[in-house]
């Protein structure tokens, strides 16, 4: 077993957090975790899956997450386990880590303008269609308040008049 292993082993046994612990708490099975501290990466799942499961033994513990994770992915790289899968997530994640830090922000903000006003056009086509749908159901709607005074609904009365008194 090389540094990485037992030093993190040592790290949670100085915390006095027990394997179980993590287990319960991460819900990462124990033979994982024991893997990682015995440095058996082969017996790891792979992928972006061992990173969290860095993490996740990192956090429980009260460690640094992204200094383990740095450490785990050294300690990887010079075991000689690795996978022919991981190195291709590896280099994945790195090109794209890359396209991001090069990416310009300008292009960036324009995208994120353009859906500002894409959003603006959809919500004033939606108040102007409730608003015609409005008018539309309250000029149906008068003829039928008119005629529940006793009116006939082509002769309103003026405003400021009152409807006629109906003899009872």
């Amino acid at each position: 077993m090389g540094h990485f292993g037992q030093e993190l082993r040592s790290e949670r046994e100085a915390r006095g957090v027990a394997i179980e612990n993590i287990s319960d708490v991460t819900k990462i099975s124990g033979r994982h975790l024991l893997a990682l501290e015995e440095e058996n990466f082969a017996a790891l799942p792979g992928g972006v899956l061992n990173k969290g499961i860095v993490r996740g033994y990192a956090r429980v513990c009260g460690m640094d997450e992204d200094a383990w994770v740095g450490r785990y992915l050294s300690a990887y790289h010079q075991s000689g386990q690795l996978k022919d899968d991981d190195q291709s997530w590896m280099e994945f994640a790195e090109n794209v880590g890359k396209a991001r830090k090069g990416e310009e922000p300008e292009t960036d903000t324009r995208l994120r303008w353009a859906g500002v006003a894409v959003l603006m056009v959809i919500l004033a086509f939606f108040a102007w269609y409730v608003a015609h749908y409005v008018g539309v159901r309250s000029a149906a709607l008068a003829p039928a308040a008119q005629s529940s005074f006793g009116l006939p609904a082509s002769t309103p009365f003026p405003l400021g008049s009152e409807p006629p008194h109906r003899a009872t």
